[in-house]
């Protein structure tokens, strides 16, 4: 299976200490990565069909810290659709005047919606389809912009019509919020004061966050499988569904 990464933080924030050890889970998922920033209402959007254990694209994110205060990084273990570039995750579309970015981690079997112009996909991999079919339905749904807890209510609606296809866990984000929803595999922790240190699980590396942040500090991270040690993690229940805004679930 793939692996996702999500972080969402009430200040801008960079993601080198916890991509650093989430690039290493490569090892066994070498069909490419990607990982996306959301800044004001743009979107800087990473991708390489390399793995992120040997990309040069990989070690750019590692050393550059780029504050934001939501990030959603993905490794993919492809089941379907060729290993390019156009099928590397995470995915980008517009939907009422801002950016969403979305990456899956699972295996949809059969599914072939009827996707209208507005979103198709560009690559060949169930993934893309889904989150095109979900852009389609929120679209649908809802006249206007709305609000965190109205599109949390219609994701979690929208969610188990694509979880009877296979494993839907996934992150979507745009900008305001992040949702993370889980069939299988889905931790989250939420760091906050007082930070201690923690340790990457993947590599030896330790941070002590109380050095670097301010009481005010909040950071939610989400991931497939815990990436520090040290640290409460929670599990996602199957079928759960959370929203995360300002760096806490509401």
């Amino acid at each position: 299976m793939c692996q996702l990464l999500g972080m969402n933080c009430n200040t801008p924030t960079d993601i080198v200490f916890s991509f650093t050890g989430f690039a290493r889970r490569s090892t066994e998922h070498g069909d490419g990565f990607g990982v996306a920033f959301f800044e004001d209402k743009g979107v800087r959007l990473f991708v390489d069909r390399e793995a992120a254990g040997r990309s040069p694209v990989a070690e750019l994110i590692k050393n550059y810290p780029i504050k934001t205060r939501h990030a959603i990084a993905h490794i993919r273990k492809a089941t379907q659709g060729r290993v390019t570039l156009e099928n590397c995750h995470p995915f980008v579309r517009e939907l009422w005047g801002r950016y969403w970015v979305f990456a899956h981690n699972g295996d949809l079997k059969d599914f072939e919606p009827k996707l209208h112009a507005a979103f198709r996909p560009v690559g060949s991999t169930d993934s893309e389809r889904a989150f095109c079919w979900l852009m389609q339905e929120l679209a649908k749904s809802h006249a206007g912009v709305p609000d965190v807890p109205a599109l949390t209510e219609t994701l979690a609606e929208l969610a188990p019509r694509l979880s009877k296809y296979g494993t839907f866990n996934f992150i979507l984000g745009n900008g305001e919020a992040l949702w993370a929803h889980a069939t299988t595999n889905l931790y989250y922790l939420v760091r906050q004061h007082p930070f201690g240190v923690a340790r990457l699980q993947d590599e030896d590396l330790s941070l002590d966050f109380a050095q670097m942040t301010h009481p005010e500090d909040r950071i939610a991270v989400i991931a497939t499988e815990p990436l520090t040690v040290g640290e409460e993690w929670v599990q996602f229940k199957p079928g759960e569904l959370k929203a995360f805004v300002a760096g806490a679930p509401l």
